[in-house]
């Protein structure tokens, strides 16, 4: 959950140049230094690796990335790493990883996908967090996937083209 002094960016119904003021509102104010960025969800077999593995590809010398959990599953998502490997990104030896109190201290950025439920999300991590409010690909068709794929394609590059 978000501190009321931080903004929600990546939702559905901001507008592009909303999340786009927000995010330069951030650097502006020098709250954040994007140089680790750490993205969470459930269950870290879906979106979060999708987020990690983009970001890791588009912002290659420019940010490290990596992802968590707080209830995670036994794998990562298969869909989802067919989905990937359409991008000729290859997540298959990937494994759900949990969320440390260590890895929210050495982030600069948490971006949380879109919890769902308050209980269920993760935080607050004391650091400059955001919520994308992506749907979960858990249980969805590959064509979602793709859908939900995309939209954290585009997110991550948009993330790393304004952080860096």
């Amino acid at each position: 959950m978000l501190q009321k002094s931080q903004r929600a960016i990546g939702h559905e119904e901001e507008s592009p140049e909303r999340e786009s003021e927000a995010y330069e509102e951030y650097l502006l104010l020098g709250k954040i230094d994007l140089k680790k960025i750490l993205f969470v969800c459930v269950e870290n077999a879906g979106r979060s690796q999708m987020a990690e593995a983009f970001a890791n590809r588009y912002g290659r010398g420019k940010v490290s990335a990596s992802s968590a959990g707080i209830k995670l599953a036994e794998r990562v998502n298969p869909t989802v790493t067919q989905a990937l490997r359409e991008k000729g990104i290859d997540i298959s030896m990937n494994r759900p990883k949990l969320l440390t109190a260590k890895m929210s201290e050495e982030a600069d950025l948490i971006v949380t996908m879109g919890c769902g439920a308050a209980d269920l999300c993760p935080g607050p991590f004391f650091k400059t967090t955001v919520d994308w409010g992506l749907e979960d690909p858990k249980g969805k068709p590959i064509e979602k996937v793709r859908e939900i794929r995309d939209e954290i394609e585009r997110k991550v590059k948009k993330l790393v083209d304004e952080a860096t």
